[in-house]
């Protein structure tokens, strides 16, 4: 399955959550259209399905492998689009500012 058609089942599925069919419209016709999805759609997209109980019909009315078809492409778009955030702090500007190279410990 791909991304286009995950998020036609998507569509398909959401019919009663029009917040999530709405999302899942956009992004399918940008598809159809060959337009790029950014990423922060698609995003929504699962957070939305997520937050109005879609993902969990669809986890409840498909098989495991049949649910991982459906929400992978989409998920898999997703990591490949978003940019990594570090997560380690900012180096201190100098030794002094990190405890373990400065001349002095620091007053605690």
């Amino acid at each position: 399955m791909d991304i286009k058609d995950a998020t036609l089942v998507m569509l398909s599925e959401s019919e009663a959550q029009p917040a999530v069919a709405s999302i899942a419209q956009s992004v399918y016709e940008r598809l159809v259209n060959g337009d790029p999805v950014d990423y922060r759609l698609l995003d929504e997209l699962i957070g939305e399905a997520s937050g109005k109980g879609v993902l969990r019909a669809l986890h409840a009315k498909y098989s495991p492998v049949a649910y991982e078809a459906i929400i992978s492409p989409i998920l898999a778009e997703i990591g490949r689009q978003k940019p990594i955030r570090s997560q380690r702090n900012a180096r201190p500007a100098g030794p002094e500012g990190d405890p373990l190279l400065a001349s002095a410990w620091p007053a605690g």
